[in-house]
Order: structure tokens, then sequence, then C-alpha cells
């Protein structure tokens, strides 16, 4: 693997900070936390007119056509400015889905949307008490003429207030399927939850919510395998999005360090102090290697089957890590809302919880390298 960027790739990231530093400042971050709809519209826009919504979208559906290398790179930015968009839920997980295993009218139909911004498309994946795996998918959408009726609650749905459409996960007679749904169908209510990191989430209850049969995604009883594809590629990017956040954590707990003075010598000239923050930056530097040779070898048409699980476990862990030796240099203060360290604080073990926590990433480790 070559660790070295190419000229492109560091256009990228410069272009993705900048417009970051302008438009996802921690002010405009503090305004969208708790917030319904979650995300500025002038972000919003802004990654849109930038190509950055469609990075990932074939050009054939007004994409960028990159790889998840390029991916990774700009997802390092998101962390670092805890941009709040539904970037992550539209642009990668309902995205990715739809390339794999949408009919030729389902990509038509929702690809160029996503890419320009137009339209956000959410997952509705986790059911109450049911775990991260296959077995923990229980909303039935049971066959009834020429559609389905969908039955059940999920949880921690994503920006579902502003949703487009619904990637809904629900369990037929075929095994796990998935299904394109209106959030404004009949039989829909939600309720908003709070969450650690402070992005909008929904809990959405379904009561006899018809779908037409052309509203599924794929095969029958294919979907379970088409949506663990998409999060392995979809926890690496998660993983980039954690070193970026470790990463300004620790830089501007470096600066602090610097200009605290405590017993006539800054903080960094303690000897502990300093130690905990060369672990922190090797953790960030080991993390940022691993995340590229994930993205790297899914480019290369490799498996990732290992890297991908791997990534997200170390680099989550970092962060939280991270956050929390940091949070002891501050002192006290690092704990109250005045100060920004308690949102890359609290964001980083919602991350770590988020998207396959970490019993579920070990075991998915354990299985490839004891049965592999």
């Amino acid at each position: 693997m070559d660790l070295e960027l190419s000229e492109e790739q560091q256009m990228v990231i410069d272009m993705t900070r900048s417009m970051l530093e302008e438009y996802s400042t921690v002010d405009v971050v503090r305004v969208m936390e708790d917030d319904p709809k979650g995300y500025p519209d002038p972000l919003w826009k802004q990654m849109g007119e930038l190509g950055l919504n469609g990075l990932l979208i074939p050009e054939s559906y007004g994409g960028g056509g990159q790889t998840l290398l390029e991916g990774a790179l700009v997802y390092e930015e998101l962390g670092r400015a805890m941009a709040p968009v539904p970037h992550f839920v539209s642009c990668v997980m309902s995205a990715n889905v739809l390339l794999a295993a949408g009919s030729d009218a389902q990509k038509q139909a929702w690809l160029p949307k996503i890419a320009s911004g137009e339209a956000i498309l959410t997952p509705a994946w986790l059911e109450p008490e049911r775990g991260y795996g296959e077995a923990g998918v229980a909303l039935e959408a049971k066959a009834d003429g020429d559609g389905f009726v969908l039955t059940g609650r999920k949880r921690s749905v994503p920006y579902a207030g502003v949703a487009t459409q619904l990637v809904v996960l629900a369990r037929t007679k075929d095994g796990v399927d998935l299904f394109l749904v209106d959030p404004k169908a009949k039989g829909i209510t939600s309720k908003q939850l709070l969450s650690q990191g402070r992005e909008p989430h929904f809990q959405l209850d379904f009561a006899g919510v018809r779908v037409n049969a052309s509203d599924r995604i794929g095969a029958p009883g294919s979907g379970w395998a088409t949506w663990n594809d998409a999060m392995l590629q979809g926890i690496v990017l998660l993983a980039a999005q954690a070193i970026g956040g470790a990463d300004r954590c620790l830089l501007e707990t470096v600066a602090y360090s610097k200009e605290r003075v405590q017993f006539d010598k800054p903080l960094g000239a303690f000897q502990a102090l300093s130690h905990y923050m060369a672990d922190a930056s090797t953790r960030i530097d080991g993390g940022r290697v691993l995340v590229h040779e994930a993205a790297w070898n899914h480019a290369q048409g490799r498996s990732i089957a290992r890297f991908a699980p791997m990534a997200k476990l170390f680099c989550c862990e970092a962060y939280r890590e991270t956050t929390r030796v940091c949070a002891q240099i501050w002192g006290g203060v690092a704990f109250t809302i005045e100060y920004d360290q308690q949102m890359f604080f609290r964001r980083a073990k919602h991350l770590q919880l988020s998207w396959w926590d970490t019993p579920y990433l070990e075991g998915l480790i354990a299985a490839d390298v004891l049965d592999g």
C-alpha cells in the first residue's frame, strides 16, 4: 500500500477542510445539537455544490465516482469538524444499498437526488432490545396482494424527521428484505429520541404500513447480505470520522497544555501528561493507517471483512480514550457545557456504540480469524 497521497487527494482534503471551517464552526454545531432537523441548510447546500454528497456515487448517476479511500479522507475532516449532516445515512448507507441491489428504476429515481442533496434517505434498521445482527430484524413485512404490510417498531433512526424516503429492514417469509418507504405514509408515527452524540434520532412505529412490491430493494431474502456489505464499507468511513475527531481534540489539548501554567510551568512540561499525549498521538496515527489500509483494499477489489471491523473497533476506542485523557488534562472544566471538549467526549462514546458496537465488531473479527 502506498501511504503517499496524490495531489488530487490532498486537494479533496484541503477543499473539505476549508469549507467546513466556514460552514461547520463550533457555534453552528452547538446550534444543531438536539435540533429535530439536525443540519444547517448552508452547509448541506455547500457540500452538494462541491460534489461531496455524490463523492462515492458513480458519475452515471451524477456523482464523483471516487473510491472508499477518498471517502475516508473526507470523513476524517467531517469528524474533525463534528459536521452535523445526514451524509452518512443518505450518501453512504442508503446510496450503497441502492447501488448494490436497487432496480434500474430505483437507482435512476434516487441516486441523482442523493448526489445533489435534493433527497435524504435514511435506514430504519435497529429495533428495541434486538441487537445488531440479522436476528435483530423482527419488523414484519407480510405479503398482501401486490404489496406488503409493515408492522413493528424501529429505534434510533437518524434524520427521520427530514427523510425523503426510509430504507427499512423488515422480515418476510423469505428472510430479511429491504424496502423503500415514504416516512409520511399512513400508519407511521414518530417520536424524537435524545442521543449522546446529539444528532436527531427517532423512534418509528409502523402500524399496517402498506408498500408496493416494486418498493422492495433486491431479490427476495437478499436484504441482510446487501445491508452487511454496505455496513462494512460504512464503518471504514466512521473509523476515519473517529480519527478526525480524536486528532482535533488532541491538538486543542496540546495547545492548552502549552498555555495553562501550574506550579510555575506549563501543563505539557509535566512528564505524566506529556506521556498521555504521546500515547494518544500514537493511537491516532496507527488508526489512520488502519483506516487507509481498509479503504485501499476495498478500492483494489479485495475483501475488507476483517479490515473494516478492525478499523472501527480500534479507531473508536482511540477516539474514546483520547477524549478521556484530554478531559483529564483540561481538568473539571472539560465536562462543562461552555467548553468544547465535552462535545468530542460525547460523540466518541456515541460513535463507539453506534453502527456495530465493540462486542459485535470483536465477534466479526474473531469469526474471520478463527473460522476464515
